[in-house]
C-alpha cells in the first residue's frame, strides 16, 4: 500500500522509525511535503506575507495531488504544547482531502476531544493506537 504520512512539523522527529517499520511491512511510504526542508515555511515568512500565503497555497495544492496518488494517509497525532493527540489546521485539511478522495485514513492515536472531534470522526478514521500492524 502507498501511504502518505501527515502531521505537524513538531512530529517530524518521530517519523523515521514509523516509516522504517511500515517499509519493513512492505508499504511504500511518502513523507510530509516539507519534511526534507523543515524550515521552508519560516523562509517564506521572512520574504513577507505574500510569499507566505503563496507558499501555503502551493502546499495545499501539493497535498491534494500527492494524496491522489496514495492508498492511505497515516496521521501522526501526538501530544503538543499540552494538547493531547494534536491535529493542526493543515493536517486537518489533508485529512479532509483524503476523505474527499476516498482514501483510507489512519490515526496513530485517538481523536482528541475538542472543536474538530465531530468532523474528524465523520471521516471514519481507523485509530491504530500505535499498532502499525493495523495498517493494511
Amino acid at each position: 500500500m502507498k501511504i502518505l504520512i501527515i502531521c505537524s512539523k513538531a512530529f517530524y522527529k518521530d517519523i523515521e522509525p514509523i516509516k522504517e517499520k511500515l517499509e519493513e511491512m512492505g508499504h511504500i511510504v511518502e513523507l510530509p511535503n516539507s519534511y526534507y526542508e523543515g524550515n521552508v515555511e519560516e523562509k517564506a515568512w521572512k520574504l513577507g506575507t505574500k510569499a507566505h500565503l503563496e507558499f501555503k497555497a502551493r502546499m495545499f495544492k501539493m497535498s491534494k495531488e500527492r494524496i491522489g496518488k496514495m492508498d492511505a494517509v497515516l496521521t501522526l497525532n501526538f501530544d503538543k504544547n499540552g494538547k493531547k493527540n494534536y491535529i493542526g489546521g493543515a493536517t486537518f485539511l489533508e485529512l479532509y482531502e483524503a476523505f474527499m478522495q476516498n482514501k483510507k485514513i489512519y490515526l496513530y492515536n485517538d481523536i482528541t476531544e475538542g472543536m474538530l472531534y465531530d468532523e474528524i470522526s465523520g471521516f471514519s478514521p481507523i485509530v491504530i493506537n500505535g499498532d502499525l500492524s493495523l495498517v493494511k
